[in-house]
């Protein structure tokens, strides 16, 4: 049984072959290829946190692989009623054939892996978003051909974002550069891993970090929960920006990428933006076809 909780639990291998799958049944799609790998299986969706692109996209995605998806909003299960997530997942695991979960903790997603009999998907936590990077490295892959020796810089707050970016950036050979304020780093363990295992940098210079980038990603200031922080955030962000500045020390065919939403004139100038907003939406799309790959291996193996 294999689950998507964080992408350090996958190698290097399983990464590469996701995307792989991923690309192919992209390819399947726009032909109008049928491919229900998934017939008679139903996947679970929990939601703590709201969502565009994980709902429409996870639930899409089961119907194009001939399954179906069921919305669980936290608030309408017992869960949401002190209900223990052990006792959570081990009744949907009598009634799903798996579950993805869009939530606050990790631990919860760890929680629902231990106790449940049944694949589970990291959706999102406040720790990581693995679905989001294996969309980003697909798009990176499209537009450059290939991943490895290209140089990643994330713009932003060191969050769930850049947790997963730098995790698949450097376990398929990409160079890794955080810019970011001092109070606001990734996971120190994280960029421990990345400094050992590969070419990572993290500094308080944007421009330092985005000499030479092939990939420009940035992400709010403020995620979903830390709504009562925005002005504070917007103080400690102050620079973080892809701007004009930044985009002319990167290659001069850089890309930008952007999980969405995007919050034009903050975290990213809305010229910028719309320079690159194919990119970005090509991004977006991606979500589906790389979470049906991600939903095949986990359901269908």
């Amino acid at each position: 049984m294999k689950h998507l909780l964080k992408l350090m639990d996958w190698s290097a291998g399983e990464i590469i072959e996701t995307l792989d799958l991923a690309d192919k049944l992209k390819k399947e799609k726009k032909a109008g290829v049928p491919h229900h790998i998934l017939a008679g299986k139903t996947l679970g969706m929990i939601f703590s946190k709201s969502s565009t692109r994980t709902r429409v996209s996870f639930e899409v995605g089961m119907y194009d692989l001939g399954g179906s998806a069921l919305f669980l909003s936290s608030h309408d299960l017992q869960i949401g009623r002190g209900e223990p997530v052990q006792d959570t997942a081990r009744v949907l695991s009598r009634f799903l054939d798996g579950i993805m979960i869009r939530t606050f903790e990790q631990a919860e997603v760890e929680a629902l892996a231990e106790y449940g009999s049944i694949p589970i998907i990291n959706g999102l936590t406040d720790y990581c978003h693995p679905c989001q990077v294996l969309a980003d490295l697909m798009t990176v892959r499209e537009h450059r051909g290939s991943l490895a020796g290209n140089k990643l810089c994330f713009v932003g707050d060191g969050n769930n974002m850049a947790n997963s970016l730098i995790v698949g950036g450097i376990k398929t050979g990409m160079k890794v550069a955080i810019a970011c304020p001092s109070t606001h780093k990734p996971d120190a363990a994280l960029m421990k891993w990345a400094a050992e295992n590969g070419d990572f940098t993290c500094t308080e210079s944007v421009l330092d970090a985005a000499a030479d980038a092939d990939v420009l990603y940035t992400d709010v200031w403020a995620s979903m929960g830390q709504e009562g922080e925005a002005e504070e955030r917007k103080r400690a962000f102050a620079g973080y920006q892809v701007n004009d500045a930044v985009m002319a020390v990167a290659k001069p065919d850089a890309m930008v990428l952007h999980c969405l939403p995007a919050h034009r004139g903050e975290e990213i100038t809305a010229e910028v933006f719309e320079a690159h907003a194919g990119d970005i939406f090509d991004e977006a799309e991606n979500r589906l076809h790389a979470q049906k790959a991600v939903l095949v291996r986990c359901l269908g193996e």
